[in-house]
């Protein structure tokens, strides 16, 4: 299934548009998203309105998650930074628009996840990860800001940055969650312990745990395949949530039909959690599927697809934006993420001009 040959950061530095550029380096090898600026404490964060953060866990067992070695899924924050490196600027030609003209980003470094975590996942060690991460999203909600987690696995790319999220609203937190599977049953399957809000249990735990958010005001994206469970989905749906699967994406709803359709997710709320399981383009991306191991399902979503929702989440505004699950080993794809975020920043800086939706 092999990941590809990523170039090492003297190949890339030799090769790549960023050759022969200084930006500013959150550590070794790593330079900031997009040479944004770097935020080493919570008091660098004023005035920003997106905040960057890493977070290299993976549930691995025997080293590897869904049959891909651990190494290449917890590269994903510094891969996605060394290809935004490529950007000279946050002119978008697409909108004639200069994001960092209108956008403060700042890059806030990686959440100190506990690194003994990566080969002895207790629940405590693994609870310790989240906390990490929610305590830097933490510190960018309560600068304003939205937090943007470049993360690989649960809980800590995606229910921690929920948590954060209905910990940090007052009222009612909507959901537009991408994904191939749901991610929805009961209970962790790595450590079967009830707090865990795990790889296959996160979501479930964000409906369990978290008093503001519900699945009417849900809209999830991109599932497909055949293993799911009727009785869980279903439940979901009598729940309200909003499913748009693949094959109706592309059986007659088609991208405008689904824009119109994340409203539900701001239909009542007070603010929006944004999720990409990147797992969703498996296949329909810049390459191939096989690079995701087990997680691979046809029918996936394309890249347009998955960037122009990043988008329109960002013209209507949210709380909180994460990622799990980025295919490892291709610099494409890695560009890919690159993008989600700043077309996501793009519908920001409409907003901010008066280009928002609605």
């Amino acid at each position: 299934m092999g990941a590809f040959d990523y170039p090492d950061w003297e190949t890339f530095m030799k090769t790549s548009f960023a050759a022969g550029r200084d930006f500013p380096l959150i550590a070794p090898e790593t330079p900031s998203f997009m040479s944004q600026p770097v935020a080493k404490t919570a008091a660098d964060l004023e005035g920003a309105d997106v905040v960057i953060i890493g977070a290299p866990y993976v549930a691995a067992e025997d080293g590897k998650y869904a049959g891909v070695p651990m190494e290449d899924w917890i590269a994903a924050p510094k891969r996605v930074r060394q290809q935004s490196a490529r950007y000279p600027s946050g002119y978008i030609q697409d909108f004639d628009l200069d994001l960092f003209e209108h956008i403060k980003m700042v890059d806030y470094g990686d959440a100190d996840i506990p690194i003994e975590v990566m080969t002895n996942q207790t629940p405590e060690l693994i609870l310790q990860a989240q906390a990490a991460v929610e305590s830097k999203c933490n510190d960018a909600m309560k600068a304003g800001a939205v937090p943007v987690v470049i993360g690989q696995n649960s809980p800590c790319g995606s229910f921690a940055i929920a948590k954060t999220c209905s910990e940090n609203v007052d009222g009612m937190v909507g959901c537009v969650s991408l994904d191939t599977h749901w991610d929805a049953h009961h209970l962790d399957h790595l450590t079967g312990d009830p707090r865990i809000a795990g790889a296959s249990s996160w979501k479930h735990k964000m409906y369990e745990f978290l008093d503001n958010m519900h699945p009417r005001n849900l809209v999830e994206i991109g599932e497909r395949g055949m293993l799911e469970d009727k009785d869980i989905i279903r439940r979901y749906l009598k729940d309200g949530a909003r499913f748009i699967s693949s094959w109706e994406l592309r059986s007659g709803l088609g991208i405008e039909g689904c824009v119109k359709e994340l409203d539900r997710a701001w239909d009542g709320t007070k603010g929006v959690y944004a999720h990409f399981d990147m797992d969703v383009m498996g296949g329909a991306g810049p390459a191939p599927g096989d690079i995701l191991g087990e997680l691979v399902e046809p029918i996936a979503m394309t890249d347009y697809e998955v960037i122009r929702i990043a988008h329109e989440v960002g013209r209507r505004g949210l709380t909180g934006f994460s990622f799990i699950c980025i295919p490892p080993g291709s610099a494409a794809v890695y560009r890919v993420i690159v993008s989600i975020i700043v077309y996501m920043a793009a519908g920001l800086a409409l907003r901010k001009l008066g280009k928002g939706h609605g």
